[in-house]
């Protein structure tokens, strides 16, 4: 039975209805991971042991007619900045090579307790920023592996486009879910701040930090969002406000959108913007206004200013997210993040003060721009994933024009939720892929619209030829 391109939905009735079972199921994963993740490198660590473990256990529990829901006997996996009791938990950082959580993750916990099984930590930047630590192996994009895959959690986006987990957790401080789900070709879902726990979260910039899901489909989005959402006593920072019934809500997909009005602003989406991005995306919109969504010009003024804002607020926050090792292990950083570091320590207070002034301002003109709408639209980053090289990756820092963050920055300074979804290719098989943003709170809505998106396209059904990364690693071609 051919399992890995189905969705968590799909195998989830497959495993209730006892024509699969997880242990069968994680083995076939543990199995395509050593086939696939050396030349992918896509993990930190395979905890291979303690999946069957999981994954019997779970079999026990279904048999004996204990089905807990669509993540029981789901092999996952989590960014390496999630805490996992007994599990080295490394942030892509040497200065925290030998560190191991005495308690899991409040995410992590979630998912344990919804049956899911953990088959390992995924790779990511150092720091969760920009690049990469000497000392770790770089995630190769599916699609090309001489492309980007899209910064931070690289390795979510990667072992998720390739089939070697059904489901992955990202976290997002200036696009760390969307670039590499773009990139990479997948569903990246940045909740709303706050809707979920930060609790045993290596930390970048906490005023911006999101965790979310990582998966092939918006339905399977859903599914995780709605078990790792919640407050939590552990984090005061998360909302109180009850989680949203995703699919378990009646009528959980929109079958027309008659009635949703979508906002759009053709400048902000296509200014300097790649061509065949540009265009995908308005091919979208078309799609989306077919089904019956009302199309409204929103105004929205030149944000550069305000996006060169960020590196002030992330770098000065970073200082202080790592105080316990930065400065005093300083040399044990990598040329890219500790030039970050070294930015943010420079940071003076009236310099903080008046980016976190630009921010407000930002924040100010989205909250007019949206208030007429239901959701907007545009594109997820501004190009299709450029070429790299090792060398770039590693170090030292190297800074972003504003377009490179135009559809990201601003939803981390005001920690609206948006779904990322394929939404084409470009003439050289690259990934394609549009943003939805929505209000406070809106992720059900937001998953609605991009599940009916999907029922009617197919690009999030296109996956990568593994066997053709094999091939180009052995020539050496990257």
């Amino acid at each position: 039975m051919i399992i890995i391109d189905n969705t968590i939905l799909q195998i989830a009735e497959l495993i209730n209805s006892r024509q699969i079972s997880p242990v069968e199921l994680t083995l076939s994963l543990l199995e395509r991971i050593d086939k696939f993740d050396p030349y992918l490198k896509s993990y930190a660590t395979v905890t291979s042991e303690l999946a069957l473990d999981a994954a019997k256990k779970t079999e026990t529990e279904i048999l004996s007619g204990h089905y807990k829901g669509p993540l029981h006997g789901i092999p996952i996996a989590v960014k390496d900045l999630c805490y996992t009791k007994g599990i080295r938990t490394m942030g892509g950082a040497r200065v925290n090579a030998n560190h191991i959580p005495e308690f899991d993750a409040t995410v992590v916990r979630r998912l344990v307790q919804a049956g899911a099984i953990l088959l390992g930590k995924l790779n990511l930047t150092e720091g969760a920023m920009g690049g990469y630590h000497p000392d770790f192996p770089i995630p190769i994009n599916p699609w090309d592996i001489n492309r980007w895959t899209g910064s931070s959690s690289s390795g979510s986006g990667v072992a998720t486009a390739s089939g070697i987990c059904f489901g992955s957790l990202g976290s997002d401080t200036g696009g760390s879910i969307r670039f590499p789900a773009a990139a990479c070709g997948i569903v990246g879902l940045k909740p709303t701040w706050g809707r979920v726990s930060r609790h045993g979260v290596l930390a970048l910039a906490e005023s911006m930090d999101h965790i979310g899901p990582m998966t092939r489909s918006v339905d399977d989005a859903s599914i995780i969002l709605e078990i790792i959402s919640g407050s939590d006593e552990k984090d005061p920072t998360t909302l109180y406000q009850p989680v949203s019934r995703m699919l378990s809500a009646p009528n959980p997909s929109l079958s027309n959108l008659k009635g949703i009005r979508i906002g759009y602003n053709d400048n902000f989406a296509t200014s300097d913007i790649d061509n065949e991005l540009s265009n995908a995306v308005r091919q979208s919109l078309e799609i989306l206004i077919d089904l019956g969504a009302e199309l409204i010009d929103i105004d929205l003024p030149n944000l550069d200013e305000y996006i060169l804002a960020w590196p002030i607020l992330c770098t000065a926050e970073a200082v202080f997210a790592h105080r316990s090792t930065y400065p005093s292990q300083k040399n044990n950083y990598g040329p890219w993040f500790r030039g970050w570091l070294d930015k943010g320590a420079m940071v003076t207070g009236a310099e903080y003060a008046r980016a976190n002034n630009l921010r407000a301002e930002c924040n100010g003109y989205f909250q007019r721009a949206m208030k007429e709408i239901d959701l907007m639209v545009c594109p997820s980053m501004s190009a299709p994933p450029h070429p790299v090289t090792a060398e770039g990756l590693y170090g030292p820092m190297t800074d972003r024009p504003a377009k490179f963050q135009r559809f990201t920055v601003p939803f981390n300074y005001n920690g609206l939720p948006t779904l990322s979804i394929p939404c084409g290719f470009t003439k050289d098989n690259l990934p394609l892929s549009m943003q939805l943003v929505g209000h406070h709170l809106s992720e059900r809505l937001l998953c609605q619209v991009g599940s009916a998106y999907q029922k009617i396209t197919d690009w999030h059904q296109k996956h990568p030829n593994l066997n053709q990364i094999i091939e180009n690693k052995s020539n050496n071609q990257v």
